[in-house]
C-alpha cells in the first residue's frame, strides 16, 4: 500500500471544498459622452457594453484604428464593391471573423446579413451571448450609402 504525505495546509482533507464562481463585471465608457448628474461619463455595463463594443468593431474599417491595422469589421467595403464579387456569407464570415478575434466576451450564436447592390444597402443581424451569462443579445446594423 502505498504511503501519502500532505502538509498540514492542506487542513481536512476528508471534506469537501466549496467552490465559488466570481461574477465578472463588463463595463465600457457610453459613447456619446453624455453628462450625468454627478458629471462624470455614464457608463455601459454588462451587455450594454459587449453590444456597444460589437457594434464599434463592425462599423470601423479596416486600417482606421493606428498600430491595430486588422482591426474593425470593415462593412462600409461592402457597400463600394461590385455585388458579383461576394455575397452574403462573405460578409456573414468576415463579421464572425472579427467578433471573434476583437470580442472574447461575445460567444456568436448567428449572423445574419443582408445584401441589397441595387440601392447600396448592407444590413447585418448579430445574436450573440455574453460571456459568463446566459444573455442573449441581438445587434441590428445598418450601411447605406448615401450617393
Amino acid at each position: 500500500m502505498p504511503l501519502r504525505s500532505f502538509s498540514i495546509e492542506d487542513g481536512n482533507l476528508q471534506s469537501k471544498s466549496i467552490i465559488t464562481t466570481r461574477q465578472k463585471v463588463y463595463s465600457d465608457l457610453d459613447l456619446t459622452f453624455a453628462r450625468a448628474a454627478n458629471n462624470d461619463v455614464f457608463k455601459k455595463n454588462d451587455a450594454a457594453a459587449v453590444k456597444q463594443s460589437v457594434k464599434n468593431i463592425l462599423l470601423t474599417n479596416i486600417l482606421e484604428k493606428p498600430f491595430l491595422p486588422d482591426f474593425g469589421g470593415n462593412l462600409n467595403d461592402f457597400l463600394f464593391e461590385l455585388s458579383e464579387d461576394f455575397d452574403e456569407e462573405v460578409i456573414e464570415d468576415t463579421v464572425k471573423r472579427s467578433i471573434q478575434v476583437f470580442e472574447p466576451r461575445a460567444r456568436i450564436i448567428e449572423v445574419v446579413a443582408t445584401l441589397q447592390p441595387d440601392i447600396n444597402d448592407v444590413k447585418v443581424t448579430v445574436k450573440f451571448q455574453v460571456v459568463n451569462t446566459s444573455e442573449e443579445v441581438v445587434l441590428n446594423v445598418s450601411l447605406a450609402r448615401l450617393r
